[in-house]
């Protein structure tokens, strides 16, 4: 599976975002959504998800939710910056969410579009205790349900190849190709030869092609 970035900033990365939620709710009563849209009209959001090291583990939490509210013009006397910060709802979903733009090399403004903060605090009484990865294939499943890109169109723009390269590149047909990348041929039927070779192409396992999640939860277990 390829990542937003190297895995040695993600624990800081989801401590900085965990901190910069909890903060900006609890200590400057700005709403999650509202928070994530500064996070991202600043600019800021893509340099965290890029993975610059000034902005996943250079700064807290508290010092992010004041760079970004400062550069958004908002008229704020910031209170005390926390020192030590509960395992609040707020952190939780600040921190999944982290993790989540990382494991899946999304954007966070594209991962917004799909799922607003206010649906993520609704599954952290089900969901705080569980591993990350079951979180990562439950919201996978909710945004399929709403058309997002396949796997297989994901791992091919991270990739950099079109879909005419990628078709060249490991013997199949361009049509083909196409099909996969908009459902309308079972990518999971596909020979056992062509998933292997563009899973080599595209640098992932097999597995991170096809279209299900590894853990399989019906939604009224959330």
């Amino acid at each position: 599976m390829i990542h937003a970035y190297d895995n040695q900033y993600l624990d800081d990365a989801m401590k900085c975002l965990g901190e910069a939620m909890d903060y900006a709710v609890n200590s400057c009563q700005i709403e999650m959504d509202e928070f994530l849209n500064l996070f991202i009209g600043t600019g800021y959001a893509e340099q965290f998800a890029a993975g610059v090291p000034k902005y996943v583990s250079g700064v807290s939490g508290t010092e992010l939710v004041m760079d970004v509210l400062t550069k958004s013009g908002t008229d704020i006397d910031f209170p005390q910056a926390q020192i030590d910060y509960d395992y609040s709802p707020q952190y939780w979903c600040g921190w999944i969410l982290a993790y989540y733009q990382w494991y899946t090399g999304r954007s966070f403004k594209e991962i917004q579009k799909h799922i607003t903060m206010q649906e993520i605090e609704k599954l952290y009484p089900a969901l705080h205790e569980a591993s990350e990865k079951k979180f990562v294939d439950i919201i996978n499943r909710k945004i399929r349900k709403k058309n997002l890109p396949t796997r297989l169109q994901a791992l091919r723009k991270i990739s950099g190849y079109s879909q005419r390269e990628l078709a060249e590149k490991v013997g199949v047909n361009l049509r083909t190709l196409q099909q996969y990348e908009i459902r309308a041929k079972d990518i999971n039927k596909a020979a056992g030869a062509t998933l292997l070779s563009l899973s080599k192409a595209l640098g992932c396992h097999v597995e991170d092609l096809l279209e299900y999640d590894s853990s399989e939860i019906e939604d009224n277990e959330i």
